[in-house]
């Protein structure tokens, strides 16, 4: 099985170049939102949970140098919401709701799936659109309900969850070096 996966990922990996135009596209337009005062939200399930707040992390500490910490939210990582949400209005509002809460007209939301079929996830999306929040999607295959809601995705081209879970790191280190680059923040080439 270690073999195939390796395949695997060597053969995805292979389709992320395609996307570099999009990820530094989306790198300018965040660092315009964060640094006019805007916020970026992230939420996913489970594996993409922690891609998403791994993105947060990076954007409020640092990617590879230096520089202002940006407004970024993981919304899963709010635990005491999440789970009076999911208590009170179903697990299918957790992200919903808080994207209510926290958007903001002209600011991003970030949503993960491999699936791109998450209900939860799928519902913050729509949410954001109810508010005038752009919203990006990284998913696993397209065609898929998440990519085609959101105003724009990234789709991973594999069957295997673990290898759409490495490439949406990849891709998210990508969109942080995007970032600084458009900040005017000098990254390790």
């Amino acid at each position: 099985m270690s073999e195939y996966q390796l395949d695997e990922l060597s053969r995805a990996l292979s389709g992320v170049r395609a996307h570099l135009p999009t990820l530094n596209d989306w790198g300018a337009r965040l660092a315009d939102v964060l640094g006019g005062g805007g916020r970026m939200l992230a939420c996913g399930n489970g594996g993409s949970a922690a891609e998403a707040q791994h993105l947060t992390g990076e954007l409020v500490g640092r990617y590879v140098h230096d520089r202002r910490p940006l407004s970024a939210i993981a919304l899963h990582a709010d635990t005491s919401s999440v789970t009076a949400i999911g208590n009170d209005y179903g697990a299918d509002e957790v992200f919903a709701r808080q994207v209510h809460a926290h958007g903001r007209a002209g600011d991003v939301l970030i949503v993960l799936s491999t699936s791109g079929s998450s209900s939860n996830v799928v519902a913050a999306a729509k949410a954001a659109h109810e508010l005038g929040v752009t919203s990006w999607a990284l998913t696993g295959p397209a065609p898929n309900p998440l990519a085609a809601l959101c105003d724009d995705a990234v789709t991973v081209e594999s069957e295997l969850t673990s290898t759409v879970q490495e490439l949406h790191l990849v891709l998210i280190h990508l969109l942080c070096a995007a970032v600084d680059d458009a900040l005017g923040i000098g990254v390790a080439r």
